[in-house]
């Protein structure tokens, strides 16, 4: 029965690395959801830089409640519960399978749901330059299995067909798509749409035009995670309404402009600083329960990435490190409401979210996205309208922006 499965995993993968057909890919498990066929890779010893302990824990990011939920007895839905907004949640397929065999790494949680290695809350780890190569290459199988996420977006195509082809994508690149069984999330990525502020499970409703949709992929390739979101309008910005524009490309551009500082020696409350005082003068909020991450071999550790202002200092940025920077900004009320799934976080108030995440990278002249676009990436328009800096942005090292600006004239030369 494996092998009949793996089967349908690689014609999976075929189908969804075809970015001119939008069929729905379904998989229904025949075995355990993972049998590993060999052990975790060691990972290497951490190089800490030793800063003040922060009050507050480490990993903050994806999976920070601890959820109840079971991904092989789902929770039935709620008849009495009350929705913020218009989203509801709609019929979810099984677990899509992956076998070991196929990918070069499994996380520790793969098998029980539960990570065995915990972040640190406050030792913020320097990356080698061994883990920098392996980093660099998580960070580019999560953007081109986000491209592809990102180029299924249309009209009638539910979050679950998008889901099934991140799921093939990600195997089909030799890695394990990374919420998938986190703290026993049932999905290979998060799908959030409208008002659902972060960590929507993917299901079989239909997309619809205007709505804003944020695809969140992290994969883990040979021992380590490429984590990265960003917005898809659907329909286009033709379909989508001047506020929701608005939303996102105010999104887009704090987010940007809050990578924009990081450098080495900077003190880490600037980031949460420049979002909150880019976006609140526009009318919009900041959300404070979720944050951004360190990364690495574990999905969350140190530092939490503060999207509002901090007036204490959080320790120094320093070159080496990596985290997430993710914004999630709304356009009303931040407060999020957890539907009974334990998982979906919306507005309180049922207007509408927008958000974006690179993983970036601390270098010696500035910062680089180790999950930014590529060659064949689309351009967005909230990147040739931003007012922060057009284009893609690929970080304010020498090497980053040299590469944007190669990339950037040859987007503008195919038009």
């Amino acid at each position: 029965m494996a092998t009949i499965a793996m089967q349908r995993l690689l014609t999976l993968a075929a189908i969804a690395a075809s970015t001119s057909r939008t069929h729905a890919f379904h998989l229904s498990p025949t075995q355990p959801l993972l049998a590993p066929s060999r052990p975790t890779p060691n990972t290497s010893s951490l190089n800490m830089n030793k800063k003040g302990k922060s009050k507050t824990s480490g990993g903050g990011g994806f999976g920070k409640k601890v959820t109840a939920i079971n991904i092989k007895t789902k929770k039935p839905p709620n008849p009495n519960f009350t929705y913020a907004g218009t989203i509801r949640p709609h019929a979810q397929s099984p677990t899509r399978l992956v076998d070991p065999d196929l990918v070069l790494a499994i996380p520790d949680y793969a098998i029980d749901g539960t990570p065995q290695k915990k972040g640190s809350s406050y030792d913020i780890e320097i990356k080698t330059p061994e883990q920098i190569t392996k980093m660099r290459a998580a960070g580019k199988a999560a953007r081109e299995v986000l491209d592809l996420a990102g180029r299924l977006v249309k009209a009638g195509v539910t979050t679950d067909e998008i889901d099934a082809a991140v799921h093939a994508a990600s195997i089909e690149r030799g890695a394990y798509p990374s919420p998938l069984n986190y703290r026993k999330f049932p999905k290979s990525c998060c799908t959030s749409v409208n008002e659902v502020i972060c960590h929507g499970i993917p299901d079989m409703r239909p997309l619809e035009d205007g709505d804003v949709l944020n695809i969140d992929i992290t994969v883990y390739l040979d021992g380590y995670h490429g984590d990265c979101s960003e917005m898809f309008a659907v329909g286009g910005r033709e379909a989508l309404d001047e506020n929701g524009r608005k939303l996102i490309q105010a999104t887009y551009d704090c987010w940007v402009q809050s990578m924009e500082l990081v450098k080495p020696d900077t003190d880490y409350n600037v980031i949460g600083k420049s979002i909150q005082e880019y976006i609140e003068p526009k009318g919009y909020s900041s959300v404070r329960a979720f944050c951004g991450h360190g990364i690495g071999d574990v999905f969350h550790t140190a530092p939490n990435i503060y999207h509002y202002t901090v007036n204490q200092s959080l320790g120094e940025i320093k070159e080496g490190h990596v985290f997430t920077i993710e914004p999630m900004i709304c356009e009303g009320l931040s407060d999020p409401y957890m539907w009974p799934d334990d998982w979906t976080a919306t507005t309180v108030d049922g207007k509408r979210a927008a958000q974006f995440e690179h993983t970036l990278l601390v270098t010696e002249d500035g910062v680089e996205a180790l999950t930014g676009k590529l060659e064949d990436s689309p351009v967005q328009f909230w990147e040739e309208e931003s007012a922060i800096r057009k284009g893609i942005w690929l970080g304010t090292s020498e090497n980053a922006r040299g590469r944007a600006e190669e990339l950037n004239s040859s987007k503008v030369e195919s038009k």
